[in-house]
């Protein structure tokens, strides 16, 4: 049977596991965007300062809707995958396990809620309109808090303090550009609607990189699957 195990010099590495789950659904965006910009449904621009799409409107046309789910649908199973292994990882390290109960769980309904924001992503109505909005908030909030929790387990092991105290300052940054998101909103709405898409773009993007950060100490702990026959 398979054994998770962390510092083995044999095995499987899984650190391209936590890579892929990094970079498809980053990857997938900018692909998208691409692809729309060229077939003429979204303008060229750089969607991060000059908020000129949201992330929704560069998959709902032509061949970047086909791009769109069929990259997407593979990056959730890559996230749950990835937030199943997650609180193996941080145990390995000598983290509190009394602690990662929610990790996993958080997670997973994150990358569930991409599933349903994916499916939902190009169908008109209100309906579908409610789904995607309830997936991508759900997504982009549990998501954070999963880092959040990984990012504090890790401040608390052993050799792995600074890391930890780092990928916190990236959730703090996150959390800094999504509060900034809600004041404009209240304050000064008009202006809010104009940059909202920009907002949505830098999110996305953040949460990204933490999880690029973790896949980098995946494999800088050896994180390995190891295969032993029973018996």
């Amino acid at each position: 049977m398979a054994r998770i195990n962390a510092g083995a010099d044999s095995g499987l590495p899984l650190w391209w596991l936590a890579l892929a789950a990094a970079l498809l659904p980053m990857i997938t965006i900018h692909l998208t965007y691409l692809v729309s910009a060229l077939e003429g449904f979204v303008d060229w621009c750089l969607p991060y300062l000059q908020s000129c799409t949201s992330i929704s409107r560069t998959g709902r046309h032509g061949s970047a809707y086909f791009i769109f789910k069929g990259a997407m649908l593979p990056a959730a199973v890559a996230g749950l995958l990835f937030w199943w292994l997650n609180p193996r990882w941080l145990r390995h390290l000598g983290a509190d396990s009394e602690r990662l109960g929610w990790l996993t769980l958080l997670g997973v309904v994150a990358c569930l809620a991409l599933v349903l924001y994916t499916l939902a992503l190009g169908h008109a109505g209100d309906g579908f309109r409610l789904l995607r909005r309830t997936g991508v908030v759900l997504y982009f909030s549990l998501t954070f808090l999963a880092q959040l929790l990984l990012s504090g387990a890790l401040c608390d092991v052993p050799g792995w303090q600074t890391q930890g105290r780092r990928l916190r300052s990236l959730c703090l940054l996150t959390l800094t550009v999504a509060m900034a998101t809600v004041v404009l909103q209240a304050a000064a709405y008009d202006f809010y609607q104009s940059i909202e898409d920009g907002f949505e773009w830098c999110i996305a993007l953040l949460l990204n990189l933490h999880a690029l950060w973790v896949a980098l100490l995946w494999r800088r702990s050896h994180f390995r699957a190891v295969l032993r026959v029973a018996g």
